[in-house]
């Protein structure tokens, strides 16, 4: 099944795409690899969800959290690529965690994105990752994430 129909079927709809808030891109698409800018967890009223993971939001809603800049990330490729079905593969994610010190299961909060990617493209979303720990990120937002996503020619 098409990562498209698989949108369809499971429900999941895509928020518009996020626009950049400084002198960046959405994203850049180089030698047939699309490399996406670090989103945040983008919410429904088009704020983003903020806090410190450990302190005053849990691990599980920082999943969530993951799982919303997903979203975002997807919309940004379709938007890019007119498309979700010209993704060839998931290559790799980098994803930050606003943590407490100390905090050390960033791991389990990255998994709200990793999920979702496999949720979309099937073993094609399986992909190569980083989850780490912040001091803060920027406005105070709980996790940022950015992928790299291999483009059907």
């Amino acid at each position: 099944m098409s990562a498209e129909e698989n949108l369809k079927n499971k429900g999941i709809v895509l928020p518009p795409p996020p626009t950049p808030k400084g002198n960046y891109v959405p994203g850049v698409i180089h030698n047939g690899i699309l490399y996406v800018s670090g989103q945040g967890p983008l919410l429904e009223d088009g704020s983003f969800a903020s806090g410190i993971v450990g302190q005053g939001v849990t691990v599980e809603q920082a999943q969530l959290h993951a799982r919303r800049t997903g979203l975002a990330i997807l919309a940004i490729v379709r938007d890019m690529l007119g498309s979700l079905d010209r993704v060839e593969r998931v290559l790799n994610v980098f994803g930050m965690v606003n943590g407490v010190a100390g905090f050390a299961e960033q791991p389990k909060v990255i998994n709200g994105f990793s999920d979702l990617m496999v949720e979309v493209f099937g073993e094609q979303g399986r992909h190569a990752r980083a989850a780490v720990g912040m001091g803060s990120l920027p406005q105070n937002i709980t996790v940022e994430i950015t992928a790299f996503f291999a483009v059907k020619a």
